[in-house]
Order: structure tokens, then sequence, then C-alpha cells
């Protein structure tokens, strides 16, 4: 069901410091910061030949990576995030199968302009997964 591995995200403190990091250290290809309201941060993409990291910084006091950052105040990889071709089937296998879906169980529309959801990671070995239509 799962496609490919379209990134993996790490929670950062200071986005500007970590762009820097993957830019002038590693010589990297970033995107511009793109603040994402609704899922409360702001992101930048580092371009791998085969995927892409994504740097993730809290946008506002109610963040869901504040909780992230207090738990590992250096940072850390927040999730994973797998491709699926058609995102409310996949929702619905997973429901079936006993997984838990984080929010509404509604996708809501992820960096990329695409349909997004999580599934909880204690049913996925400690990893929060993110799935994104392909």
């Amino acid at each position: 069901m799962i496609g490919r591995l379209n990134h993996v995200a790490i929670a950062v403190k200071d986005l500007d410091a970590a762009a820097k990091v993957y830019r002038d250290t590693l010589g990297a290809t970033l995107s511009a910061p793109l603040p994402q309201p609704e899922h409360g941060v702001t992101v930048i993409f580092v371009e791998l030949p085969n995927s892409k990291i994504e740097l993730l910084e809290p946008l506002g006091a109610d963040s869901p990576i504040n909780a992230f950052l207090e738990r590992n105040p250096g940072g850390g990889i927040h999730h994973v995030c797998y491709e699926v071709d058609d995102i409310l089937a996949a929702r619905d296998k997973m429901k079936a199968q006993g997984a838990r879906i984080l929010g509404t169980g509604e996708p809501k529309i992820g960096a990329h302009g695409k349909p997004v959801l999580f599934l909880h990671p204690k049913d996925f070995l400690g990893t929060l997964v993110e799935l994104e239509q392909a």
C-alpha cells in the first residue's frame, strides 16, 4: 500500500540555523520557508536526489511541535512520510486494521499541496507516520 518515502521530518527550534547547517555544511539545496498555519509549523525542504528532509519549526504557541521540542530540546526526527496512491482508501484500510488516525481522520492539505494524514506512533513502532497522496 505505501509507496516511496517522501520525506523525513526533523523538528528544530531555529529554522534559520538548521537551514544553514544543511546549506553551508552539507551543500544542500533548500526550499524557501513555507508557513503552514493549519499544521502549526513553518517548513523548509532539503532537496535530495531520492527524497527530501523536512525541517519543522513551531509556528505559534499552540504548535504540536512545541511539545516534541520540550521533550527533545536539541530537536530530532519527528516523523516519516510515505506516499500512497489513494489516501482515503489507505485511511479506511488502516482503520479497519485497528490503526488510529490522528485528528479528525479527515485529510488536511500538507506542505506539498496534497492531502495528508497522520497515524498514531503507538501503532507504528513508536514512529509518527504521515501519509501523503501521491
